[in-house]
């Protein structure tokens, strides 16, 4: 399972290497004539970096190219981001008029999002408001967080509630208000609660499979074009650790 990897030193170097997987009908969570949303897998990149791997946006374009039989591509608009190893809903606009009407969604914070995560330390107090300042470090891409403003910072604000817990993991619900880089990572870690997984904000190990427990549940908006109330969900990954935690959750 991704939560228990061994830190024996002869695991040391165990590497998982990235599997690319094509975009198929079972990933796609709705799609009509200006929007598409995919179940992201964690270990997708949203976009191009430096490793080489085949960004989702890209995967998606073909499965679209594919699908609708456009031998010239297709268009898709990337709107919002998920950390490469987080997994969960991501949408995508398929025409420009969608895009710059889904940024606008965002931007408003009519987009709602609703995350769920993973930890092994009990959140003390069990549910709250979390307010930080932000700094990210683009050399190392790793965000720091502040108790006050300071110079450079932008300002984090989630909502959070313990849900859960089966076998001393903590299954939280985690509401952003504001969309900043690792924003959940670094915040809930600031409250002594990092993500299973993630030992870039402070849990002793990271995954073998590249993952860390963060699942991007559920968008809800008024759709850009149609004005018509939206809710998808994204299933939680099939993994033998987070279908412990479906009967927790509602819808």
């Amino acid at each position: 399972m991704n939560h228990e990897p061994s830190t024996m030193n002869h695991m040391a170097k165990v590497q998982i290497k990235y599997i690319n997987q094509e975009i198929t009908d079972a990933d796609i969570l709705y799609e009509d004539n200006h929007l598409i949303a995919v179940n992201k897998r964690a270990g997708d990149i949203v976009q191009v970096d430096e490793t080489g791997d085949e960004p989702l946006d890209e995967k998606v374009k073909n499965y679209i190219a594919k699908k609708y039989n456009k031998p010239n591509g297709a268009f898709l608009g990337v709107v919002h981001r998920l950390d490469r190893p987080v997994s969960g809903v991501i949408l995508f606009a398929k025409t420009s008029k969608a895009l710059d009407r889904v940024n606008a969604l965002f931007k408003s914070r009519e987009m709602h999002k609703t995350y769920y995560a993973v930890v092994r330390k009990k959140p003390q107090p069990e549910g709250g408001n979390l307010v930080h300042w932000l700094v990210k470090n683009p050399q190392k891409n790793v965000t720091k967080a502040y108790h006050q403003e300071v110079p450079g910072s932008l300002r984090a604000e989630l909502n959070y509630k313990l849900v859960g817990e089966v076998n001393g993991y903590y299954l939280i619900e985690v509401d952003p208000i504001t969309g900043r880089p690792h924003q959940i990572r670094v915040q809930l870690s600031t409250l002594g609660c990092p993500i299973v997984g993630d030992n870039k904000y402070g849990y002793p190990r990271g995954s073998l499979r590249k993952s860390i427990s963060l699942h991007a549940r559920k968008l809800q908006f008024v759709h850009p074009i149609k004005k018509e109330p939206v809710l998808i969900t994204a299933p939680f990954p099939n993994d033998g650790f987070w279908e412990k935690f479906e009967g927790m959750i509602e819808g």
